[in-house]
């Protein structure tokens, strides 16, 4: 649905939104996300380990960020910064505050801006986040997981965009091609790859809504993998 004024002003202000996560002030996650986590936590088991290697970098990344005191910046960037790496973005922040770990701040961004893609806001909203839109080229779209935390804005930009952090954050490469043609990310403290198959195949074909559904509970459930593995450190 679109925006009205009021909200507009809530809009703005989130334009460099990050999610600030504080333990002991846990929000509660709307109804149907926690349930979907909680799927998606006892789902761990079918990820390889050759997977898990790689997510485990993450884990450690964010592990050495809480232990030094610091702030940790998590940029999750594919080609177009429109399916992968906005899903990423959201369900980092989402699994962080489901297990009640501080200090995460996520973004995510392209090598190229087009558009956030409708089709990974229906998934998010099928999932039980709440949304809405403003604007029509690029629209900007609040995602809310929550109620007391600001919603996360999703919209297509460059991963050097002035919103995103320009140092010490950890750069995750949400698809092949993106990993292939930024060997490296100014400002980054770790490149991590974590490649998803992407979702667009299935555009336009019955099986839209369930490669988008599919792709998006695999991030969850390796994001709440993630999360756990690096409170265990």
């Amino acid at each position: 649905m679109m925006i009205n004024s009021t909200f507009l002003i809530l809009l703005c202000a989130a334009m460099s939104l990050e999610t600030r996560i504080q333990p002991n002030n846990k929000p509660k996650l709307y109804y149907a996300l926690n349930q979907y986590l909680e799927k998606a936590d006892k789902n761990a088991g079918p990820i390889s380990p050759e997977r898990k290697e790689d997510l485990l970098e993450l884990a450690a990344f964010i592990s050495a960020q809480s232990k030094a005191g610091k702030q940790t910046q998590l940029t999750f960037i594919c080609t177009h910064n429109s399916r992968r790496s906005h899903l990423g973005q959201v369900w980092a922040a989402t699994a962080a505050t489901w297990l009640g770990i501080e200090n995460i701040t996520t973004f995510s961004g392209g090598t190229e801006a087009t558009a956030c893609n409708p089709r990974t806001i229906a998934a998010l909203e099928r999932a039980g986040f709440k949304t809405t839109k403003a604007g029509e080229t690029n629209p900007k779209y609040a995602v809310s997981f929550a109620d007391g935390i600001a919603p996360l804005l999703c919209f297509s930009k460059k991963y050097n965009d002035p919103g995103n952090p320009a140092s010490d954050f950890a750069a995750i490469m949400t698809c092949s091609q993106a990993d292939k043609n930024c060997p490296i990310i100014p400002g980054a403290s770790a490149r991590i790859s974590i490649p998803y198959e992407d979702p667009k195949v299935s555009d336009n074909t019955p099986d839209e809504a369930k490669t988008y559904d599919e792709r998006s509970f695999q991030i969850a459930t390796e994001m709440v993998f993630v999360m756990k593995e690096a409170a265990k450190r």
